[in-house]
């Protein structure tokens, strides 16, 4: 089974899949250690927030889509597909993908919202959502659509939002 597993950084794994533009790809099988098999870099008009679905698409080639978070449209978009996606609070792509193959890989909420809406976010969140002490799937917390952080650093730079 091929899993892509959405990592900015090729190390942790992202959120909001469906700006996210590089994956990490695993062959995995029940009882078998996975192995990453390739390594995608979409264009930007490639993501999944501006592929509009006409012709191929370099994640056809997987069955599982793994992300930190995920909006409606993006998890919409991949059943189109036939690619079953799935959101994560585990950061290590080679622990989710040994958890996912056993059965055992803890899936979060998807987004409460997803971000079909007309500007552009740029976020890189490869080490963002981890640490929190809330459900931040749900964006109870308005993390980035303020656009005017104020005092904090941001959710693109330094993330303060669990820290108030």
């Amino acid at each position: 089974m091929r899993i892509a597993v959405a990592s900015q950084n090729f190390r942790t794994i992202t959120g909001h899949a469906g700006m996210t533009r590089r994956f990490m790809v695993f062959e995995a099988a029940a009882g078998q250690p996975c192995a990453e098999v390739e390594r995608i870099e979409l264009a930007k008009d490639q993501a999944i927030h501006e592929f509009k679905g006409d012709g191929p698409h370099p994640l056809d080639s997987v069955q599982v889509v793994i992300a930190g978070s995920a909006g409606a449209g993006f998890i919409n978009r991949m059943a189109a597909r036939g690619i079953a996606a799935l959101t994560t609070d585990e950061t290590d792509p080679v622990t989710a993908v040994t958890d996912y193959v056993a059965g055992r890989l803890q899936t979060s909420a998807p987004h409460a919202h997803d971000h079909e809406h007309g500007h552009d976010h740029h976020h890189d969140h490869g080490h963002h959502h981890h640490d929190h002490d809330h459900d931040h799937h749900h964006h109870d917390h308005h993390h980035g659509h303020e656009h005017g952080h104020g005092s904090k650093e941001g959710c693109c730079g330094n993330c303060t939002c669990g820290s108030n």
